[in-house]
């Protein structure tokens, strides 16, 4: 029941994160829902970086440092995505 509720968490997450970004993103059900999973282990880290958890505990950043996450996410991956590859 914990997974399937996480995984919901992450398609809000993945929502709110898409609404938030300038622009479209191109990106189904699944995808939304694993862009909200990470951002969220993102967000996590970023947290245990500027408190005293670990990064080993399972802890969640809650909603706010799951989307910032979820957003640092999409936009590393807008960037990766434009570049040009010259052949």
């Amino acid at each position: 029941m914990a997974i399937i509720l996480f995984l919901l968490f992450g398609l809000v997450v993945g929502f709110i994160a898409r609404a938030v970004m300038p622009g479209t993103q191109k990106m189904g059900l699944i995808a939304t829902m694993i862009l909200g999973v990470v951002g969220s282990f993102v967000g996590g880290f970023l947290v245990s970086l500027v408190t005293d958890n670990r990064v080993t505990d399972l802890n969640t950043a809650g909603i706010i440092g799951s989307v910032v996450g979820a957003l640092l996410l999409l936009l590393v991956m807008g960037k990766l995505s434009n570049r040009n590859v010259l052949a």
